[in-house]
C-alpha cells in the first residue's frame, strides 16, 4: 500500500480542479485529468515534483480493492500560510519530509463528504491517523478546513483544504530532534527548545507512550527574544543553561497541556483560559482564520501560531513565535 501511495501523489499535486468544482464531477476523467488546468494548485504541483511523487493518480489505485484514492488537496493559499509561495520556497523543506507530507494527504479508497463525520478517523501511510472534526457547520481534517468537497474523478475523490496537513510519524521529543537536525527544514529549528528540554531532563516525559499532549513550541527566534527581555543574551542554544534550571523547567511546563486540554488541533480550541501541566493559566485568543493567539500570565504580548497543527504520535504541536511565561 505504501509504495502505491508513494507513487500516487501525482494528481494531488496538479490539482487544477476548481474549474470543475461547481459541477463537482468530471465524468470519465481521472484525478490527474481533473488536475491540470487551475493555477490555484500550482504550489502543490511543484511540491509533488520536488517530492518525487509525481506519477500514478491517473490510474486506478492498485493498493485498494475499490481502485480509488481520496486526496485532501491544499490550495496555494494553504501553502502560503507556511511561507511557501512557489517552487523556490519549497527548497527550505527537506526533500524526504516533503515527500512524507504529500503522502499524508492521500488515503486509499473513495471517501465522499457524506462519510466525513466528526470523530471519524482516516489512516495514512505514515502510521498516524488523521481526525475528522466539526466546528459549527464546517468540517475539518485535523486543523485544516475542507473548503471544497466531493470533486469526483474516475479513480477517486478530491477535497480541497485551507491548510497543509502536517504529521511527523514520531513522538513529540523525536519530532523536535528531527527539526534540530534539518530533517524537516533545510535549516535547523527548535534548537533552543531542545536544549531547554534536555537541560531540564524533560525529554522522557515528551516521548511515547506519555500524553497525549498539546504543546506550544517556541521557535528559535522566540528564545532569542526572551533573552532580550531577560537581559541575558541567548545567542546559541547552550546559553539556556545560564538560566536557573528550576526557572526554565517552570517555563517549559507552561507550554504543555494534557488531559482534557491535550491532543488538540486548532479546530478544537476556543478562546479562554486553560491550565498548563504546571497549573499555570494560559489564555487562548479568539479562533480566527484557523489559528489562535496564546498568552502566558507573565507575558505582556500574546504569541502567534507560526506553524499550527503538527500531528505527532503522542499529541499535537503548535509552533509559536514567543516564549510563554508563568506568573
Amino acid at each position: 500500500m505504501f509504495s502505491n501511495l508513494r507513487k500516487a501523489l501525482v494528481v494531488a499535486t496538479a490539482v487544477g480542479f476548481l474549474t470543475a468544482c461547481e459541477k463537482k464531477e468530471v465524468t470519465g476523467f481521472s484525478i490527474a485529468g481533473v488536475a491540470v488546468s487551475n493555477a490555484a494548485f500550482s504550489t502543490l504541483e511543484s511540491a509533488a515534483i520536488r517530492g518525487g511523487v509525481v506519477g500514478v493518480l491517473s490510474n486506478p489505485n492498485a493498493g485498494d480493492p475499490s481502485g480509488k484514492f481520496t486526496v485532501f488537496a491544499p490550495t496555494n493559499d494553504a501553502f502560503a500560510r507556511l511561507g511557501l509561495k512557489g517552487a523556490d520556497d519549497l527548497l527550505v523543506l527537506n526533500q524526504g519530509f516533503l515527500t512524507s507530507t504529500l503522502l499524508y494527504h492521500v488515503s486509499n479508497g473513495n471517501l465522499p463528504s457524506s462519510s466525513i463525520m466528526a470523530g471519524g478517523l482516516n489512516s495514512t501511510a505514515l502510521g498516524i491517523t488523521k481526525r475528522f472534526i466539526a466546528r459549527g457547520s464546517d468540517k475539518f481534517v485535523n486543523g485544516s478546513k475542507i473548503i471544497i468537497n466531493d470533486v469526483a474523478a474516475s479513480n477517486g475523490t478530491i477535497h480541497a483544504i485551507d491548510k497543509v496537513l502536517l504529521g511527523t510519524g514520531a513522538d513529540i521529543a523525536q519530532s523536535t530532534i528531527a527539526l534540530t537536525q534539518s530533517k524537516v527544514f533545510a535549516s535547523p529549528e527548535l534548537t533552543f527548545l531542545l536544549e531547554a528540554v534536555l537541560y531540564c531532563e524533560l525529554a522522557g516525559a515528551l516521548s511515547a507512550p506519555n500524553g497525549p499532549y498539546t504543546v506550544y513550541a517556541p521557535n528559535d527566534a522566540a528564545f532569542k527574544q526572551l533573552g532580550t527581555i531577560l537581559g541575558v543574551p541567548l545567542t546559541i542554544p547552550a546559553d539556556i543553561r545560564k538560566l536557573p534550571k528550576a526557572t526554565v523547567t517552570q517555563v517549559l511546563l507552561t507550554h504543555v497541556f494534557a488531559g482534557a486540554n491535550g491532543n488538540k488541533f486548532t479546530s478544537e480550541l476556543n478562546a479562554g483560559n486553560v491550565s498548563a501541566l504546571n497549573n499555570q493559566a494560559v489564555t487562548l485568543g479568539a479562533y480566527n482564520n484557523g489559528v489562535l493567539t496564546v498568552k502566558g500570565a507573565g507575558n505582556s504580548d500574546a504569541a502567534n501560531m507560526v506553524i499550527p497543527d503538527v500531528q505527532c504520535t503522542n499529541g499535537v504541536v503548535h509552533i509559536i513565535d514567543r516564549v510563554l511565561l508563568p506568573k
